[in-house]
């Protein structure tokens, strides 16, 4: 029985300006995407019987594995722009936080793209699943792409962009996930407040290094421990502090694993209230294409 693995890798963003919102609802931002090796893995099956029926089973998360999960929308997008009706079964196994913003749910949604168009066999190129990934969701193209890129649009709009140097990161995991849609709607406020200060945030930036996430200030005014945690990182020797996406992931950025690894020891206060903490490098382009793609059949074992 034919068998397709896959990672499906976390990301962080390394920047992140919101330019305003657009007529159709959504927001224009301008995006620096990094995959991290943070990942899930996806594992495709021919389905028993070619009926069509697509199944999926999840460990490590509590996640509704029906029509409203993305990895099943992902399978049903791909079956019906190639009018195929052969089936698979998927199971995910977790272990991206879940509303950490790290783009777990679009990973495992691209990952499906590339995994079932293998198992297909369906002959698709990336910029045949591109405008498929685009409908799912605006971070799902960067999935299909790796490494570093710049997400304009939606995010939806990639150029990929060189790859630096191999970074050291310090995830910091709060006991809490968050609202893409409750942080935009903070960010929208008509006034943007520190619940525990009254300090005005909008437009304000509390330091952290030089890159910028225009989301931290709305995402801190809900839950005020992001900016503890940020500094918290600033403090042990992190060269940017930031919150990926719209959070609740915080991360550091580090120059070696070393560094990384003293920081996690002077952050030993912060595993408070279950909060949890991880050490990833940055994965460039090359690595994502090998490890985060279906094998030619020739090479698989």
């Amino acid at each position: 029985m034919k068998r397709v693995t896959l990672e499906s890798f976390a990301k962080v963003n390394r920047s992140l300006r919101v330019l305003g919102k657009r007529p159709d609802g959504y927001h224009e931002i301008d995006t620096v995407f990094q995959t991290v090796d943070l990942s899930d893995r996806m594992d495709f099956l021919e389905g028993e019987d070619r009926d069509g029926e697509v199944s999926l089973t999840i460990e490590g998360a509590d996640l509704a594995a029906d029509s409203s999960n993305l990895i099943l929308r992902a399978a049903a997008a791909l079956a019906s722009r190639t009018g195929t009706q052969r089936g698979a079964r998927i199971h995910l196994s977790k272990k991206i936080p879940i509303g950490g913003g790290l783009g777990g749910g679009s990973s495992n949604a691209a990952a499906t793209l590339l995994g079932l168009s293998s198992l297909w066999n369906l002959p698709l190129s990336d910029t045949d699943l591109q405008p498929i990934a685009a409908s799912l969701g605006s971070d799902v193209p960067f999935f299909l792409v790796g490494g570093r890129a710049r997400g304009t649009g939606r995010g939806e709009i990639l150029e990929p962009l060189a790859d630096g140097p191999e970074e050291w990161l310090v995830l910091v995991f709060p006991p809490f996930p968050l609202s893409t849609a409750m942080v935009y709607g903070a960010l929208e406020a008509p006034a943007l407040t520190d619940p525990a200060t009254g300090t005005n945030l909008r437009g304000s930036d509390s330091g952290g290094g030089p890159d910028r996430n225009d989301l931290e200030p709305a995402a801190e005014s809900l839950r005020g421990e992001l900016r503890r945690f940020r500094a918290a990182l600033s403090d042990s020797g992190a060269t940017s502090a930031r919150l990926s996406g719209s959070g609740s992931t915080v991360f550091g950025l580090f120059g070696n694993e070393e560094s990384a690894r003293r920081a996690v020891r002077r952050l030993a206060g912060l595993r408070e209230e279950t909060t949890t903490m991880a050490i990833v490098k940055t994965v460039s382009r090359a690595a994502f294409a090998r490890r985060a793609r279906p094998l030619p059949e020739e090479q698989r074992g």
